[in-house]
């Protein structure tokens, strides 16, 4: 069967949250850069989304070093958020990646809500942008440092004052810190979010046993890779029951079958993390991977699979 004949068969088109995606792939924000990176190994025009680096209002330059560990099924990161600032973003890397004709997410974070309003209203001023994903595992300072992502109300805030500046789509992406993650997704929903990326890192850490230290840097990082897959899954599983929204599914996705399990426990899209530092081809390879699938079951579309195995 030819690649045309496989296109008219089945429909890989999904809608997250108002975004349009020609299929169910996105690239996670701190994995893939800025897109042109990985130009050399995969067809970024052939990925449904990139979600670009963490952006702040200014520049960061992250946390000390180490900065990643490798761990038996994943690894550890504290890059800190480093990046060069909303306004070099805009107007030095953003121009070029939309030239591609892929779904562009900007994935911002901030220290106060009016630091993510800023943020938003920045970014709905530019053409480009197709969506916006917002980092809430981010310490507010003006609650002595706590996350936004784990207080419902400080998700509700956060969610209320972005959409108030952007008509984009708004994807929260989700903390799994948390001891009930289906309140947390209901306080993102009663915000406005049009839909949920689930989820970010888990906190962990690792020591040097010469040293008698911790390795890190900053001493916890965050937690990514397979290792995380079950957590990811069950809590999907979970908001994807009790919350009507679209959700972005991700955590230690490495092949078809990994992003079948995603999709299957109720995400409509899903995210590729880590996975691009071991292959980074893996997004483009994925993608194709679902749709055969869907063909080797003999479905119209991949929307077919979405929550089939909730119970």
């Amino acid at each position: 069967m030819t690649k045309e004949a496989k296109q008219v068969l089945v429909d890989m088109s999904v809608n997250l949250g108002g975004m349009k995606m020609q299929n169910p792939i996105a690239v996670a924000s701190g994995t893939f850069g800025y897109g042109r990176e990985y130009q050399d190994f995969v067809d970024i025009s052939r990925i449904g989304a990139v979600i670009v680096k963490g952006t702040t209002l200014e520049e960061r330059y992250g946390n000390l070093a180490p900065r990643i560990y490798e761990t038996p099924a994943g690894m550890l990161n504290a890059i800190g958020l480093e990046n060069p600032g909303i306004d070099v973003f805009l107007n030095d890397y953003l121009p070029s990646l939309s030239q591609d004709g892929v779904n562009v997410v900007a994935n911002i974070a901030g220290n106060t809500v009016d630091e993510y309003a800023l943020l938003s209203r920045k970014i709905d001023k530019h053409p480009g942008i197709a969506g916006i994903e917002l980092n809430i595992s981010c310490p507010n300072v003006k609650q002595g440092g706590m996350q936004f992502g784990t207080d419902p109300e400080l998700v509700k805030q956060v969610v209320q004052a972005v959409k108030s500046e952007t008509k984009l789509p708004v994807i929260p992406k989700l903390s799994p810190n948390v001891t009930d993650i289906v309140s947390i997704a209901k306080a993102a929903r009663d915000g406005g979010a049009d839909a949920l990326s689930m989820i970010n890192t888990l906190m962990g850490m690792a020591v040097d046993i010469e040293r008698k230290r911790p390795v890190l840097g900053n001493i916890f990082g965050g937690l990514s890779g397979p290792a995380i897959k079950p957590v990811a899954l069950r809590m999907i599983y979970q908001v994807y029951k009790e919350v009507d929204l679209p959700i972005l599914g991700g955590g230690g996705i490495v092949n078809t079958r990994d992003a079948l399990e995603f999709i299957l426990v109720g995400a409509s899209a899903v995210s590729i993390g880590t996975g691009n530092f071991v292959n980074p081809a893996i997004a483009e390879e994925i993608a194709q991977g679902l749709e055969n699938y869907v063909i080797e079951q003999g479905l119209k579309g991949i929307n077919e699979l979405v929550g089939a195995a909730v119970l």
